[in-house]
């Protein structure tokens, strides 16, 4: 894939700092290295490692750095209901103790990062699911819409009666791209089938990223509506939705973030989920890790696309062979720009 690099110092901030759980109330996780190697700040969203979805991961990319690459690392998470103060507290915490690059995963850091990396020109940003217009940051962004566009077309062959839900984790413009597409390529396959969407939380409520409860509830009003396929991208909270679809059957759920069939934490269901759209940020994490330690940081925006894998269908439990030379032509369209799918609702 060809990503366009700004070179940027790395040099390290000598000064260290301490980390405490209590500065913001957030969990924490080191890792130390041997001496000169290069020092990774992860600051997770809500939900953090274990979420068994969007931040798990970004995980594996770092996971990836710290196997491969020798890399130390700092592991930082966000709780619910915390202040925008408490974020970039956090980064500049990361930064002062000499960590570069410092990684926010989650829009929800844009703001923070913008502020912090103003403060900390030396050190390289990550910002995975927004765009910040810094020198020193590598905004990772993915289209969300074109794996999601696969997912519908899933949906619509696989549903009995074309009564299909997609449950939101809150109702923001990155999960509206989840909702856009996977509408459309529902509607493209099927004029006929419906589309029943729903949000867990709303404005600046992040809680619905990380409810399982509140996932297990609206899959369950879904399913006892008919509805016999659903797609939930709503972090953590999936799991309570995919554990809803597994208590019936004749019905599927569809992943988000990461190949959910696969997670140990959810694997007694994975006879019930029909796939996961995957977002590489695992790639994103770990080409960023590897460019400052190569002295040549990764800065600007980088959109992972369809074409470049970096959104994609999983195919784990066979589920979708009988429909995969459908999903590899609307792939294909999407690809050489036939279908044009939406952001928006």
């Amino acid at each position: 894939m060809r990503r366009v690099s700004k070179i940027v110092s790395a040099s390290a901030v000598t000064a260290a700092l301490a980390l405490t759980a209590t500065a913001c109330g957030e969990s924490s996780t080191d890792s130390g290295s041997d001496s000169g190697t290069i020092k990774v700040g992860m600051a997770y969203d809500v939900g953090g490692r274990g979420d068994n979805s969007f931040n798990d991961s970004a995980a594996r990319g770092l996971d990836k750095a710290k196997a491969d690459l020798g890399v130390e690392t700092k592991e930082l998470t966000a709780k619910t209901g915390e202040t925008p103060a408490d974020r970039e507290q956090r980064l500049a915490s990361l930064a002062e103790g000499g960590y570069n690059p410092v990684i926010g995963v989650g829009f929800a850091y844009k703001d923070a990062i913008d502020k912090t990396a103003a403060k900390f020109p030396k050190t390289t940003f990550g910002l995975v699911d927004s765009v910040s217009d810094l020198k020193n940051v590598d905004s990772i962004v993915f289209t969300e819409e074109q794996g999601s566009y696969l997912a519908g077309v899933a949906a619509a062959l696989k549903s009995k009666d074309g009564k299909i839900g997609f449950i939101g984790g809150v109702d923001i413009p990155l999960i509206k791209k989840f909702a856009a597409g996977f509408q459309q390529g529902v509607k493209d396959t099927n004029p006929n089938a419906t589309v029943q969407i729903q949000y867990l939380s709303t404005g600046t409520d992040m809680s619905g990223f990380g409810a399982p409860d509140k996932g297990k509830a609206a899959a369950k009003g879904m399913l006892d509506k008919g509805i016999d396929v659903i797609y939930a991208a709503a972090g953590g909270s999936g799991a309570g939705a995919i554990e809803a679809v597994a208590a019936k059957s004749g019905t599927w759920a569809i992943g988000v973030d990461s190949d959910q069939a696969k997670d140990p934490a959810l694997s007694k269901y994975a006879g019930s989920i029909l796939t996961s759209v995957v977002k590489n940020v695992d790639t994103g994490v770990f080409e960023l890790v590897k460019s400052v330690q190569d002295g040549k940081p990764l800065t600007g925006t980088h959109v992972y696309s369809l074409a470049e894998n970096g959104v994609s269908l999983t195919t784990t439990g066979g589920h979708l062979t009988d429909i995969q030379a459908k999903l590899d032509e609307a792939k294909k369209k999407i690809v050489d720009g036939q279908i044009k799918v939406a952001t928006t609702l």
